[in-house]
């Protein structure tokens, strides 16, 4: 039997861990699951906590949003590796659970098998990686403002506040680059995302054709719109219907190199990872991150 250590996030879900985690815990005893479990205080604690576990359990769970995800899944490939990723989802996206099998979540623990997926990292003087995808320009904004949205709007209100605010003010990124052994070109974008997963923001659907486990990431390159135009897309986006759009570029890449004079905001899974990078290099590291699924 595989020997379990939780991570449990307090802060995530805007309070649905503090009222939903007793539940989910008796639900894994009462499944016949013996596990430790620890509960962090402070943003990026989870690292380090699953960097020590996966030397010595089989399964770290997540039991939190994207950002909890992304916290683990850090320490897991900071260990190489040595323990699978599990997931109790309980933010408000829960993007990175969209890649997976539908099951309920106390099952795919309990039942699961672990299936390598692919994780993305990315170097900007430091070294993050991420599980389901990042971003400059737009999206990174919508993350940062998604702090200052009122705490009563959860889920999908909650991150259509985000977009709300960030209409009134976000950038149009000058970048150059480079796909692979590409020539490297120059781009004003709006938004340029990098995805593993098909999805961030709970239900906008960027990238509907990636694939986790198939050795690339998908891409998509956002011309400099305007406000209106972005008001347009949005629909489309969340029913992941924009393929073909004339504003929008959709490609698929093993390595991205993004450089600007300006600096850069980046987001990775929810997650604000650095704030005045002005070169990212981003590749895929195939099947790098075991997933129970």
């Amino acid at each position: 039997m595989n020997r379990f250590f939780v991570i449990v996030n307090p802060a995530a879900g805007r309070g649905r861990v503090r009222r939903e985690w007793p539940g989910q815990a008796a639900a894994l005893r009462d499944a016949g699951v013996s596990f430790e479990v620890t509960q962090t205080r402070e943003p990026g604690e989870a690292v380090g906590l699953a960097e020590r576990a996966a030397r010595e359990v089989d399964v770290v769970v997540a039991a939190g949003g994207d950002g909890t995800v992304h916290e683990v899944a850090n320490g897991l490939m900071r260990a190489g590796g040595k323990a699978a990723l599990g997931v109790l989802p309980l933010g408000s996206g829960n993007d990175f659970v969209k890649m997976l099998p539908p099951r309920d979540s106390i099952e795919r623990l309990v039942q699961g098998t672990a299936r390598p997926f692919d994780a993305g990292r990315i170097v900007a003087g430091a070294t993050r990686y991420f599980a389901n995808g990042m971003d400059i320009g737009f999206g990174a904004h919508a993350s940062r403002n998604l702090t200052k949205v009122p705490r009563f709007l959860t889920g999908l209100g909650a991150y259509l506040g985000a977009l709300v605010l960030t209409l009134m003010r976000y950038p149009k990124l000058d970048v150059r680059l480079q796909l692979d052994d590409g020539p490297a070109f120059a781009q004003t974008t709006s938004m340029t995302a990098v995805m593993n997963g098909r999805s961030f923001g709970g239900s906008f659907h960027v990238c509907p054709d990636a694939q986790a486990d198939d050795g690339q990431l998908d891409l998509l390159i956002a011309q400099g719109c305007g406000r209106l135009e972005i008001l347009g897309l949005v629909p489309r986006i969340m029913r992941g219907t924009h393929g073909g759009d004339r504003r929008l570029r959709l490609a698929r890449a093993r390595r991205v190199v993004i450089e600007s004079q300006e600096p850069l905001l980046v987001e990775a899974d929810g997650e604000i990872v650095f704030e005045d990078a002005r070169r990212l290099e981003i590749e895929v590291l195939p099947g790098m991150l075991r997933v129970l699924a």
